[in-house]
């Protein structure tokens, strides 16, 4: 069957090809009741829109793309609301994936096209990038799964992290459970630590939940009381590691002995606070990480945690998609890659 064209979509949505082009270029100068519409067929459909004439030829840009949320964090953004591309708070995970997949795409002969926004919403992120790339990644939670079903009927598709929602997509994730299993493990028997309180990502973060489940474990083979919520949550940026550790230690009783972040920032966020607060690390109490991101290493004291290898998930990434395009038919894969446990100061470490 021939791929759905313009002139399909806007037969069967009433419109001219025109707005069906303006729909997907500039939405904002289509009215929603027409753009939704449009919208709805291109999906029902499997339209995806053209990049250039070059792709209509050949089918192949040479490019390919990565989708991944804004991490920014609101607290670091200028007077303009403009973020500081240099701050290191701005987009560590994602930086350093980025940095994997432009050095194997180079390697493979591609260029590498980032869409790192959601404004204007995952539809348009998705036709922003869709018909411009050759294939591309996406980070869990940042393309709705009907869509990403649609568009991987027409390219590869290989997702980073997240439990693997579409069985024939390739998948790519990090050891999140064992992980944060055996950096608990290592406060709890290595550092005599028994009140520790695991501070959560968001709710609809699946590494969060993983990293949360391997704590889980931890504390059950210690024979400790496993708590079925986090203590607190926050949404992985440094203000809000800050700000559930504010709330943590006004909530009353005895304060934990550390605290176990799902990810660096927001640990390097709680070093602020207890800084702020009097409180000291690791003498008092011992803070620890998930994600070995560069900042971790000069912060003081300098930060434990769960160091995964973030370059290589993008570099293989790229080997994923280059392998489809010349494999279109080979069995989906799934790869999981490992973890390290980095000891450092502030869980008391040497």
């Amino acid at each position: 069957m021939s791929a759905p064209t313009v002139y399909d979509v806007a037969e069967r949505a009433q419109v001219s090809i025109a707005t069906v082009s303006r729909v997907f270029r500039n939405p904002d100068t289509v009215r929603a009741q027409t753009r939704e519409r449009v919208l709805a067929v291109a999906r029902e459909l499997g339209y995806v829109p053209s990049g250039n004439a070059r792709g209509l030829a050949s089918r192949s840009t040479g490019v390919l793309g990565l989708c991944f949320p804004d991490y920014a964090d609101p607290e670091v953004d200028d007077a303009e609301g403009e973020a500081d591309a240099d701050d290191p708070e701005h987009m560590l995970y994602a930086d350093e994936i980025t940095r994997g997949m432009e050095r194997a795409a180079r390697r493979h002969g591609y260029a590498l096209l980032i869409a790192a926004s959601l404004a204007g919403g995952p539809e348009s992120l998705v036709a922003k990038v869709a018909g411009r790339v050759d294939g591309f990644a996406v980070l869990a939670r940042t393309v709705p799964t009907g869509d990403l079903e649609i568009i991987s009927r027409r390219l590869p598709i290989v997702m980073i992290a997240g439990p693997r929602e579409i069985d024939h997509l390739d998948h790519l994730v990090v050891d999140n459970e064992d992980g944060e299993l055996a950096l608990t493990t290592h406060l709890l028997a290595d550092h005599g630590l028994t009140r520790l309180a695991f501070v959560g990502g968001t709710t609809d973060s699946p590494d969060a939940a993983a990293r949360f489940r391997g704590y889980q474990r931890a504390l059950a083979a210690a024979g400790l009381p496993v708590p079925d919520e986090p203590a607190t949550r926050g949404d992985f940026t440094q203000a809000d590691g800050r700000a559930a550790t504010e709330r943590l230690l006004d909530s009353g009783g005895a304060p934990p002995q550390a605290l176990v972040c799902a990810n660096d920032q927001m640990a390097v966020g709680a070093l602020q606070t207890l800084e702020r607060r009097g409180i000291r690390v690791p003498q008092d109490m011992a803070v620890v990480g998930f994600d070995g991101i560069p900042l971790g290493r000069v912060v003081r004291p300098s930060l434990t945690t769960v160091s995964q290898p973030m370059r290589r998930l993008g570099e293989t990434a790229v080997d994923l998609l280059v392998d489809r395009l010349r494999e279109p038919d080979r069995e989906p894969r799934s790869v999981l890659l490992p973890v390290t446990l980095t000891r450092r100061q502030s869980c008391g470490c040497p």
